[in-house]
């Protein structure tokens, strides 16, 4: 459902919102998704709307277990099929994010946090007051989408901003094009990733 969108894709939301949500534009600033993530919720749950109105259920995301250090987040479609998941790789994650991208139990793409330094800094002055407002200026993680043999397929990197997160997701000139299937699930392991370290800044 998300192939055939005009990349890059920007997601943007508001840091002060109460409750975690982001919209997605694609190259011609339309409205592609609209995720929200509930609130009080004793595992995470994230649902994936066409626009903002809500009506319109793309997908559902579902942790599978109530602390999310090293946990598990399953898609789901419209009609309940399971569309893989993305897991985070516990300690190696305190250091720059690494995650892998599961379907039928085996990890098909490997996302990963290009540069220590730039989370570290960030993490570091965004726990200072009033300065640590900037760091999501200063600072621009970014991330690489690769297949298991390194062949590089996407790439998110967050953009300057204040008072709010934007990121962009561009699409690589890889030498194997993605499947539909394929599509969805990095878009959604890419929106989830966002959720997580949005407190970044």
């Amino acid at each position: 459902m998300l192939t055939a969108l005009a990349f890059p894709l920007r997601l943007t939301f508001k840091l002060l919102a109460f409750a975690p949500q982001f919209y997605v534009h694609d190259a011609n600033g339309t409205a592609v998704a609209y995720v929200k993530q509930k609130l009080f919720k004793f595992k995470e749950a994230v649902t994936v709307y066409s626009d903002e109105r809500q009506a319109d259920v793309r997908f559902q995301i579902q942790a599978d277990r109530v602390i999310d250090f090293s946990a598990q987040y399953n898609f789901t479609d419209t009609q309940g099929a399971s569309l893989g998941c993305i897991k985070q790789r516990g300690l190696r994650s305190l250091w720059k994010a690494r995650f892998d991208v599961i379907d039928d139990a085996l990890p098909i793409f490997d996302i990963n946090e290009k540069s220590m330094l730039t989370r570290f800094f960030d993490s570091l002055f965004g726990q200072i007051p009033v300065v640590g407002l900037l760091s999501g200026y200063l600072f621009q993680p970014a991330y690489e989408v690769t297949r298991p043999g390194g062949q590089l397929v996407m790439t998110l990197t967050k953009k300057p901003a204040l008072f709010e997160g934007r990121f962009d997701i561009e699409l690589a000139q890889a030498d194997k094009p993605l499947s539909a299937r394929e599509a969805d699930q990095l878009l959604l392991s890419l929106m989830m990733l966002v959720l997580l370290e949005r407190s970044r800044g």
